[in-house]
């Protein structure tokens, strides 16, 4: 899944307006303006598509996390680097406050059934023996999810 996929799945599915967007990335120090939202939001054959960096996924969904859960003085924030789909996957988790219950009902909800100790390898270490890449099918899956259990009404600007 593309970064620009999953900001696109996430605004429909929170109703997040561009000014609840642009909050989320001045939560964490950062600043998005209404333009480059906007770039990042258009449809994968629009020619004014602008592919959303890593760091700024990693910044929007700790956002994200300070919008829901509040400021933690102690998290800290992976905005360089690459951004993994188990990433994206541990930072929804904690941004929505689920345990492991509610992301295989929330999986449930998208038709794909996954036991507890599935679930958990994908927020080891990347170096534990245990550890296992979330792949896009999962995420696609999670994010549908998500989507079916949360969405609730149209954006308004």
């Amino acid at each position: 899944m593309t970064n620009n996929d999953i900001l696109r799945r996430l605004r429909y599915t929170f109703s997040l307006n561009d000014t609840k967007m642009m909050l989320m990335f001045k939560h964490v120090g950062s600043i998005a303006t209404r333009e480059q939202i906007s770039a990042w939001l258009k449809k994968d054959d629009d020619p004014d598509l602008v592919d959303m960096t890593d760091a700024k996924l990693a910044l929007f969904l700790d956002g994200f996390i300070v919008e829901n859960r509040g400021v933690n003085e102690n998290s800290r924030t992976v905005s360089d680097g690459k951004i993994s789909n188990n990433i994206v996957l541990r930072k929804l988790k904690i941004a929505m406050k689920l345990e492991a219950e509610d992301m295989i009902g929330i999986l449930r909800l998208s038709d794909f059934t996954i036991s507890k100790h599935e679930l958990s390898a994908f927020f080891r270490r990347y170096d534990h023996k245990h550890y296992r890449r979330c792949n896009d099918q999962l995420l696609r899956r999670f994010l549908n999810g998500l989507q079916k259990k949360y969405h609730r009404g149209e954006i308004k600007d």
